[in-house]
């Protein structure tokens, strides 16, 4: 089975082909000046350096956030049109999972937290335990500022592990709250750790329709907050200025 990796949900952007032997081929870029025109070209890269042909492809994989609303957007609009197009099974998985099995050796003893950037000084996280094959989420997916997230840590006292690139921005925040933050060699979801994750799903056939997909924001989109915002400031209200 060979399978498609499509992730979004960060400031990097990444494509991975891979089996249930491993990765064949990755790409990924830091920071592109737009998801969707690094996701086209990184497929055709992948499968020529795996040597695949993209009609051997038997399932598409994507992030479904949270994450940046654009990003989500473009990624899953390129795994739906490419599955839709080949009529292919789907799996989505959320970023934060991604984050956290990335961690799963480090501290098996400790309960892993993993924590994105939000912008706009909050924070995406979710609480995960360790298990014999992975990870499994014990908690919600939450938007929070650091505050809050240092808050409910202290509040709880268990011995946890902070991950991730929010965790890394706010590692002071999260110390005094006497968590651990594990150093940043992973700190982003990546479509490679998405493929190993997909792969058992598309073997037990725990498969979605490429329609039936969903992306996980969490919150408003950044532009409906600037009209929000903007119709505050001019003296109307969010419908008004968006009419």
């Amino acid at each position: 089975m060979i399978v498609l990796g499509i992730d979004t949900a960060t400031s990097a952007a990444s494509v991975c082909l891979g089996s249930e032997e491993g990765p064949l081929a990755s790409a990924m870029l830091d920071r592109p000046r737009g998801h969707g025109g690094f996701l086209d070209p990184a497929i055709a890269f992948c499968a020529e350096r795996a040597g695949v042909g993209l009609r051997e492809v038997d399932g598409v994989a994507v992030t479904l956030g949270p994450g940046l609303f654009t990003g989500l957007r473009v990624g899953l609009a390129t795994a739906q049109a490419f599955a839709h197009a080949r009529q292919l099974p789907t799996v989505g998985r959320s970023s934060l999972d991604l984050v956290a099995f990335g961690y799963r050796h480090v501290r098996p003893d400790r309960v892993i937290v993993a924590v994105l950037d939000a912008r706009r000084g909050e924070l995406f996280w979710a609480r995960y335990r360790p298990t014999a094959d992975g990870v499994q989420r014990t908690s919600d997916q939450i938007v929070g500022s650091p505050e809050r997230l240092a808050a409910e840590l202290a509040a709880d006292g268990e011995d946890v592990l902070c991950v991730g690139e929010g965790a890394q921005r706010h590692t002071a925040a999260l110390s005094s709250a006497r968590a651990q933050v594990a150093a940043a060699w992973a700190p982003q979801p990546s479509a490679v750790t998405l493929v190993e994750l997909a792969v058992p799903a598309f073997a037990r056939q725990a498969t979605q329709r490429p329609e039936d997909l969903r992306p996980v924001y969490l919150r408003a989109a950044d532009a409906r907050i600037s009209w929000r915002n903007r119709g505050a400031v001019l003296g109307g209200t969010a419908a008004e200025e968006a009419r």
